[in-house]
């Protein structure tokens, strides 16, 4: 058991490092909408799951997802309008499942903040439609939640 954590936990860095290098997050999708499913521990929370690679995004496209195809979504998209958006709607971010859909499910605003947080310590840089830094989006994102 404690094997998969360390697993679930080595895939979730992963995310967070590729996806503030890349400045992308990769979603499955098809003629219907994104994939999305139910929390592992409740029928009644939704999760939306998101890849650091387009690969792990392909290999994701199987059972009642086969047919959806990877689909890019630029990182300040996905910051500033999913996470937000999720984060509103209750919504939980699935990161970097593998074929079988296991791996990390994470509120999306955590997810934001630690890929915000990421960026900021490699000092990259990346615009925003509403924020002027990534310490701005950080503030907002921490007075949000206390």
């Amino acid at each position: 058991m404690s094997q998969d954590i360390a697993n679930i936990e080595t895939k979730y860095n992963l995310f967070i490092e590729q996806s503030a290098a890349s400045k992308l997050v990769w979603g499955l999708k098809n003629k219907n909408g994104w994939a999305n499913t139910h929390a592992s521990n409740s029928e009644e929370v939704n999760v939306i799951p998101f890849w650091s690679d387009k690969a792990y995004a392909k290999a994701g496209a199987k059972d009642e997802w086969k047919g959806y195809l990877p689909v890019p979504i630029p990182l300040a998209e996905f910051l500033e309008s999913w996470c937000i958006d999720m984060a509103n709607d209750g919504i939980l971010a699935g990161i970097n499942w593998d074929a079988n859909m296991f791996g990390k499910e994470n509120e999306a605003l955590n997810v934001a903040l630690d890929i915000l947080n990421q960026l900021n310590s490699t000092q990259a840089t990346i615009n925003f439609l509403n924020y002027s830094s990534i310490n701005e989006f950080i503030t907002d994102i921490n007075e949000s939640v206390d």
